[in-house]
């Protein structure tokens, strides 16, 4: 069945109906049910309030939780470019190391950036970052890890303690990098140690068409959109089940192009809004998919430091303030660096 769908929805010719692929900037209510975030007190760049957090989970998947775009269009921005700029360089791995396209000690970015017309500006198809994985042996490894970006930490760690993950850590990313005929084939994320802990996703640029199944291709999956900012949670049922992207579209509307008001906490030192003017330049019509997971740790409810309990509890209801810093998490003053 996933292999069924994969392919029709993959299809050039004849194009396939959309009509059954769930929307979440318009939801169905008969599909999906509402998720309560924890009304966390401190602000994070780039994410909008937290009330304005849009929230649900798939009925017919369960551990399915889809955030739609809490990014403000700045903080949309700030992670295309990140993606692009700078987290293709430095401390990552790409699949470009062993190809010889690019000359020794020049990163992609800064290469295609000088060079707009060179067959590298396609070839760029993922990089990781934190604990590398290792595409021969499928698993990761104390002796293949590297620095994990602080920002990006953050980030999720202030999304996962926002939905009750609260030991949550990334320890590592892939980072693919799609153009609009690109595709992501069927496949389960077991390589990890810790196989309870949720996976992250997140999305920037053209609109993904994701897949996601059981735990076996036997089984039906259900189709959705990713939109520019949008974040997918793979937990419990869902967190080994078969999952792929069959296509790329072009989105709608480019909400990473929308103005922003900048609040004080919204400014960035350094951050110069012409990086995305470059990054369009150079990437054109693509899409970023972030993955992060964590290898060796583990999640545990908020106020439940042993890890005893239910995981995730209390998602479905409201619950009290709770201060990030509860759980060592302090916000930094943001200073926008090429340094990963």
């Amino acid at each position: 069945m996933f292999k069924h769908d994969f392919k029709y929805y993959k299809s050039r010719n004849p194009l396939p109906s959309f009509q059954d692929v769930l929307n979440f900037n318009q939801p169905d209510l008969t599909k999906v049910i509402t998720v309560n975030p924890r009304n966390l007190l401190d602000k994070f760049f780039g994410l909008k309030p937290i009330e304005q957090w849009n929230i649900y989970e798939i009925i017919n998947r369960p551990g399915l939780i889809f955030i739609n775009n809490p990014f403000t269009s700045l903080g949309q921005r700030y992670w295309i470019t990140r993606s692009l700029k700078d987290y293709s360089k430095g401390i990552s791995k790409t699949n470009l190391d062993v190809q010889n396209i690019i000359p020794e000690n020049v990163g992609w970015w800064d290469y295609c950036h000088n060079n707009i017309e060179t067959s590298a500006l396609k070839k760029l198809r993922w990089a990781t970052l934190g604990y590398h994985h290792d595409w021969d042996t499928k698993v990761y490894s104390e002796d293949g890890k590297g620095i994990f970006p602080t920002d990006l930490s953050l980030l999720c760690n202030y999304i996962a303690i926002a939905l009750g993950f609260v030991d949550f850590k990334a320890e590592a990313a892939i980072i693919n990098y799609y153009h609009m005929d690109s595709t992501l084939s069927g496949h389960t994320d077991h390589s990890e140690q810790n196989l309870e802990a949720p996976l992250f996703s997140l999305s920037f640029g053209q609109t993904a068409l994701f897949l996601i199944g059981g735990t076996t291709i036997d089984i039906k999956p259900t189709a959705l959109f990713l939109h520019s900012g949008d974040v997918v949670i793979l937990s419990n049922d869902a967190r080994l089940a078969y999952h792929g992207v069959p296509r790329i579209l072009h989105a709608d509307t480019a909400s990473w192009c929308l103005p922003c008001e900048l609040r004080d906490d919204d400014k960035i030192e350094n951050f110069e809004e012409d990086n995305l003017k470059i990054c369009w330049t150079v990437f054109g019509d693509g899409c970023e998919l972030l993955n992060l997971r964590p290898i060796v740790s583990h999640t545990c409810p908020i106020g439940n430091k042993s890890g005893e309990g239910e995981g995730r509890d209390g998602a479905n209801k409201p619950t009290d303030n709770i201060s990030v810093r509860e759980v060592d998490n302090v916000m930094p003053r943001w200073r926008y660096s090429d340094d990963v």
